[in-house]
């Protein structure tokens, strides 16, 4: 037996347990009318859903009642008749076997009545029903087409995307933690000038290019695609501010200067990002209706052992901010 089949003994516990008083009135059933069972019998057979593919002590197990247990880690599609696929299959009846096994012993040893089992089962019932009702309400509040527009075309700027190529000047001396890079005159000297060549048509990306294999600054390569939020607030605010084609200055510390080149700027259209609008509606509605049920159920925490509480958490699909620019001996991050 391989620890393969350990976490599913909690579950097969359970399923024992109704099996064993399924078992029961089975045979309750066919003393009282052998006629009717034998007629039921017939009938299951001759379904192979219904067909004994397995029996553990005087437990059967259907085709249906396997499939339906295991299916969760059962391999999809293939030949059966093949031999990897006959032993995966062989495999798993080999686990289900050994797993309704030690369910059985234990249900057979009372230790199903333990406090830890119980409360394993009690948590794990919760846990299955939670599921279930959260999957529910998944399907109550998926997004209509409607929803979905009108959240789109009241969020348009959420979704702008900017194409730009960083230069990172670094600086040394007071106040600097890098060990190489420029005096801070000569940072803003060479900065000054790309922006004075941007402003008067020159060719400021040849100057640019000139930190490419230099210890002084780090310039992206290609350009990169952020979108609004993405950025640091002062990167962001340049980036999606800037006239295409142009450069400007977006940060100025003791470390280093930020310059920015937007290459161009884009708005893509619903169809681009339906699945990000589609999670954040679904997500604000979710969130709408677990509000709701809290507030009608009525949920009490004490503070004084919980604690009040902190800020609200960031949404699902929310992006933290690339806010820290790279070291001087590292590649820019993206």
């Amino acid at each position: 037996m391989t620890l393969r089949i350990v976490p599913y003994l909690a579950v097969f516990t359970a399923l024992a347990m109704a099996t064993g008083h399924a078992q029961k009135a089975e045979n309750r059933a066919s003393e009282s009318s052998p006629s009717s069972t034998s007629s039921s019998s017939q009938q299951k057979s001759s379904s192979p859903a219904h067909h004994t593919i397995l029996k553990v002590g005087g437990k059967a197990i259907t085709e249906e009642e396997f499939e339906s247990t295991i299916g969760e880690i059962e391999p999809k599609g293939g030949d059966p008749d093949k031999g990897a696929t006959e032993k995966d299959r062989r495999r798993l009846g080999e686990d289900y076997a050994s797993v309704l096994m030690l369910s059985q012993l234990a249900v057979a040893e009372h230790l199903d009545s333990s406090p830890e089992v119980r409360q394993k089962l009690i948590v794990a019932r919760m846990q299955v029903l939670s599921d279930a009702a959260f999957a529910k309400l998944l399907d109550e509040t998926k997004p209509t087409p409607e929803e979905l527009n009108h959240y789109y075309q009241t969020h348009l700027a959420e979704f702008d995307r900017v194409q730009v190529r960083r230069l990172f000047i670094w600086k040394v001396g007071e106040g600097s933690k890098n060990s190489h890079g420029l005096s801070p005159e000569d940072a803003k000297a060479r900065a000054a000038a790309i922006l004075q060549a941007s402003a008067s048509g020159a060719d400021a990306l040849q100057l640019a290019e000139m930190f490419k294999e230099s210890d002084k600054g780090i310039f992206d390569a290609q350009p990169l695609t952020f979108v609004r939020g993405q950025l640091s607030p002062t990167l962001d605010k340049v980036a999606f501010t800037a006239k295409p084609g142009t450069w400007a200055q977006a940060e100025d510390t003791p470390d280093h200067i930020i310059l920015m080149y937007l290459m161009g700027r884009e708005r893509p259209p619903l169809s681009e990002v339906t699945s990000l609008v589609e999670k954040t509606v679904q997500g604000e509605k979710m969130q709408a209706k677990l509000d709701e049920l809290k507030k009608k159920t009525g949920i009490w925490m004490d503070e004084s052992y919980f604690g009040k509480g902190s800020s609200v958490a960031k949404g699902a699909g929310e992006q933290q901010p690339v806010s820290n620019p790279p070291k001087n001996e590292e590649e820019p991050n993206q």
